[in-house]
């Protein structure tokens, strides 16, 4: 017992001294609210799809289904953790921050894209890399279609955010000082010709860009200080709830800010104006926490918790939904488990499902430890990296310092 407890305390001295030297590593100019910031983002999404997402055993068939389908109670989880407007904040504020720099020091803005594009998409490689391999080989040893192809749909569906996000990087330089509220004009407008005159349901996907417009520009509008005082926080956050609860209350929007399987109008898929405008209270409420969190965050410890969870953001975001089915569909050889093949059509399989986050965890521990080489250009004893801030999607390199001191450009 006396050698498990000093080892314990040797441990826990050797992580407080690598906090000490990352916090110490990180230039003091750093804005770590924006990283704090990503950090909660990309926790949103990986705990939310784990959460909604279950794959039911139907025979030899697995298909997807959620909790919110069968419970729709259950819609404010929905709520909070969906973070994807944080996101789009985030990095316009970094991407419009990052050209600017850029072009001060004379880079051209097509190397600057060419950089960031890179360190977005290279990652993707492994993932679309594996699952090809995986699909042809389901198949051909005799795994129904139906199956695979809901094993390949949701694997490869954070692959629609990162496109988006490519297209609005590569449109900083004219989005740079655009006005949130001309693409939140195309969204509202969108959905009355869609909803109110009977409009065809494809003018939806106009959307796609101009609802993740809003938080985009909102974010080259923070680098511009014009979102510096509270009072812009608080006027997001309450006009954009009030706004949200008015289109569900009175509207008929879905109150779930995620796509619910069967239903005949998802919030998300593509964005609706309810989506944008609780995205625009999820701004408003992201722009008041960057004070508490740059106090928090002069703490070492949750400083490098912060930092280290920012290099493998990328990671975690390409690989969370494959740990998921891959441990649904390991499972399955111990037959059907309650909360992981089982309907989520009652009170009993959330506590159910909540019992195996920590093995989806595990499994996410070895996805990063076999894939996070992609995410830092196949160096990864390489901590950071030269110009580690100015990656693309902003949730991984842009979150600092390493004990090399490396990635101190936001």
């Amino acid at each position: 017992m006396r050698d498990i407890r000093d080892r314990t305390v040797r441990y826990i001295r050797g992580v407080r001294k690598s906090a000490t030297r990352i916090d110490a590593a990180t230039p003091r100019e750093r804005d770590r609210a924006v990283d704090a910031l990503r950090a909660l983002a990309i926790l949103g999404v990986v705990l939310g799809h784990w959460l909604v997402t279950a794959l039911v055993a139907d025979g030899g068939t697995l298909r997807a289904s959620s909790p919110l389908q069968h419970m729709p109670w259950l819609a404010p989880i929905s709520w909070i953790f969906q973070t994807l407007a944080v996101f789009f904040l985030v990095g316009g504020h970094v991407a419009t921050r990052s050209l600017a720099s850029a072009q001060a020091r004379g880079t051209t803005y097509g190397r600057w894209l060419i950089t960031r594009l890179a360190r977005l998409f290279a990652p993707v490689a492994a993932v679309l890399a594996l699952w090809t391999v995986a699909s042809a080989a389901l198949l051909l040893t005799g795994v129904e279609f139906t199956t695979v192809r809901t094993l390949v749909k949701l694997a490869l569906s954070p692959l629609w955010f990162l496109l988006v996000f490519a297209a609005l990087t590569a449109a900083t330089p004219l989005l740079t000082r655009v006005n949130p509220l001309w693409p939140l004009a195309v969204v509202l407008h969108v959905d009355l010709v869609r909803f109110g005159l009977g409009g065809p349901s494809w003018l939806g996907w106009v959307n796609v860009a101009a609802g993740w417009l809003v938080p985009y520009t909102l974010g080259a509008a923070w680098t511009r200080g014009e979102l510096e005082r509270r009072r812009a926080g608080w006027l997001l956050l309450t006009g954009g709830a009030a706004a949200t609860a008015g289109l569900v209350g009175w509207a008929g929007y879905p109150a779930s800010m995620v796509g619910v399987p069967g239903a005949g109008v998802s919030n998300l898929d593509p964005p609706t104006l309810a989506a944008v405008t609780f995205g625009l209270a999820q701004c408003g409420l992201a722009l008041l926490l960057r004070g508490p969190l740059r106090r928090a965050m002069r703490r070492s410890p949750a400083w490098a918790a912060v930092a280290l969870l920012n290099l493998s953001a990328m990671t975690i975001f390409l690989w969370h939904q494959t740990a998921l089915m891959a441990t649904t569909a390991t499972g399955l050889l111990a037959g059907h488990l309650p909360g992981l093949h089982t309907r989520p059509d009652d009170l009993v399989w959330i506590p159910a499902r909540l019992i195996w986050l920590p093995v989806f965890v595990a499994a996410l521990a070895v996805c990063w430890g076999a894939f996070r080489a992609f995410e830092h250009g196949g160096q990864a004893g390489r901590r950071g990296g030269r110009g580690g801030g100015s990656t693309v999607v902003h949730v991984h390199h842009n979150s600092g310092p390493t004990e090399s001191k490396a990635a101190h450009r936001a």
